[in-house]
């Protein structure tokens, strides 16, 4: 939604209705705007969000921690950057906020009120660049489903349909952000936990370049380096802005993304040239459901109509993953039982984590090194092949030359989110539930291993009212020219006026 243009002039008090009514849907671009106008104070924005969070979070559960006082302190003192008063919310996985409950989608953390010692390296660039953090949102157990139904904290439900779920691992911050609690809020991506939700409530999702973001100060890379961090937005100017506002490279961190030629800002509306696109239309062990089809074959048709090139392509790669990389999940997980159970001074147990959780970690503790390395070295190898199909001087082979793709286009999810419950363990049956949660990950997770960036964009809704996404894949380290399309795309076939009616 293109933003209301207001004077710095002081506001008459029913012009202060007309504006208090138009914040709920306006992005943190337009509410910063606002701050630095003098039109609206931080205060105002932030009892605005406090108002719609204790209204709207009952029934939809996206909040599983708030803090308002905190937050009402932070925009009495005035807060300065880019995003100046604009309420925002922090998933509750790997991202900590000093002194708040850290709970990790875990029953035994939630059992230990544990909290966090200090503020990770991202949040205190949030806070550097003006957002007031308001809480925090609910995830699956480790993160690790594409539903967000942990036990500690129940379902969180997609304000499109309350029967349905948002998706995971950042479902919660999705909701918030679909619903107008807050314009915007952090999410990450191990696998596709950034796009899926985005896909599931109509948002901007964009999983940046590894490393663009960084994890520290605890964690230099997470799972081999597929987990990237980033957030959900309403709209691409936003995505662009927090991009700038928090990228770039931390102290100590063992590697980092090349650096962007200029602002991200800048890449808002900026042309973007005539692109040769691959489209997929389907997948070698999923069945599609017709309105996922029709809204890749709808984006394609607008690209044509754009002038872009575009072609039934993508690299052959993606249909032969590697076998050997399945051992690497277990591994992950298992990790994270360790240094969990030494973080409280204890093992965990089966009684600790769900079925399916606990069933995974144990497959990953039976891994040898050699057998995880051996998995790792496939998975590289894997994803130069991928890699090179967007390679415009080579196709990665011997003497190979071919022009190459700018971009590919996927849909986001295989098909609709799903019910609450579908996903969920089911008893007596260790992995039913996980394995039929990761069939959500198929185009989203190769790209978390190549480390590509990909954006998912609400560029269609079913026929039955669900918003459905289209993901967007670029090479290593253009963000830039993703921003740019999706400029187009917003303009295009805008989505900012479309909003769940429970958040009216």
């Amino acid at each position: 939604m293109t933003p209301r243009r207001f004077t710095a002039e002081p506001a008459a008090p029913a012009r202060r209705k007309d504006i208090m009514d138009d914040v709920t849907w306006l992005d943190a671009t337009g509410q910063a705007q606002l701050v630095r106008a003098g039109e609206i104070s931080a205060r105002e924005l932030v009892e605005h969000a406090i108002g719609r969070i204790e209204r709207l979070n009952p029934e939809v559960n996206a909040f599983i921690h708030t803090s308002f006082e905190k937050a009402r302190t932070v925009a009495a003192r005035g807060p300065t950057g880019p995003f100046a008063g604009v309420p925002f919310a922090v998933k509750d996985l790997f991202q900590q906020s000093e002194d708040d409950p850290y709970h990790y989608g875990t029953r035994f953390l939630k059992d230990l009120d544990w909290r966090a010692p200090a503020d990770t390296w991202l949040v205190s660039k949030l806070r550097q660049a003006g957002f007031v953090l308001v809480g925090r949102t609910n995830t699956p157990e480790i993160g690790a489903w594409t539903t967000t139904e942990p036990d500690s904290y129940g379902p969180t439900r997609n304000p499109w349909d309350l029967t349905r779920s948002p998706g995971g691992s950042s479902g919660g911050s999705a909701v918030a952000v679909a619903t107008g609690m807050v314009p915007a809020a952090h999410a990450n991506d191990g696998g596709g936990s950034v796009r899926i939700p985005a896909s599931a409530t109509g948002l901007v999702g964009l999983k940046p370049t590894r490393a663009r973001i960084s994890l520290g100060p605890e964690i230099g890379e997470a799972w081999a380096g597929m987990t990237h961090e980033s957030a959900l937005t309403r709209s691409v100017r936003d995505i662009a802005g927090i991009l700038d506002a928090v990228g770039g490279m931390a102290p100590g961190d063992p590697y980092t993304a090349p650096p962007p030629t200029r602002p991200y800002a800048h890449e808002v509306g900026a042309p973007v040239g005539r692109l040769r696109v691959g489209v997929q239309l389907d997948h070698p062990s999923r069945t599609l459901d017709p309105e996922v089809v029709a809204a890749v074959t709808a984006t394609a048709g607008l690209l044509d109509e754009l002038g872009h090139i575009v072609e039934v392509a993508r690299p052959a790669a993606l249909d032969e993953p590697p076998a050997e990389a399945q051992v690497l999940m277990p591994v992950f997980q298992h990790l994270d039982i360790v240094r969990w159970g030494r973080a409280i001074g204890r093992p965990l147990t089966a009684d600790d984590l769900d079925q399916d959780n606990w069933a995974l970690a144990g497959y990953g503790r039976d891994v040898s090194a050699v057998a995880y390395l051996d998995g790792l070295h496939a998975l590289h190898a894997w994803c130069r092949r991928v890699a090179a199909w967007w390679n415009h001087d080579g196709d990665g082979t011997c003497g190979g030359r071919r022009p190459g793709y700018d971009l590919l286009v996927t849909p986001t999810l295989p098909r609709l989110p799903a019910r609450l419950g579908e996903l969920r363990p089911v008893p007596g049956r260790p992995l039913a539930g996980f394995l039929a949660s990761g069939e959500y990950v198929s185009f989203t997770s190769p790209f978390n291993a190549t480390g590509q960036p990909a954006m998912s964009l609400p560029l269609h809704w079913s026929a039955d009212g669900l918003p459905v996404g289209v993901q967007f894949v670029a090479a290593y380290g253009r963000e830039d020219l993703l921003i740019r399309l999706a400029t187009v795309l917003e303009q295009a076939r805008p989505w900012a006026d479309r909003h769940p009616a429970c958040a009216g």
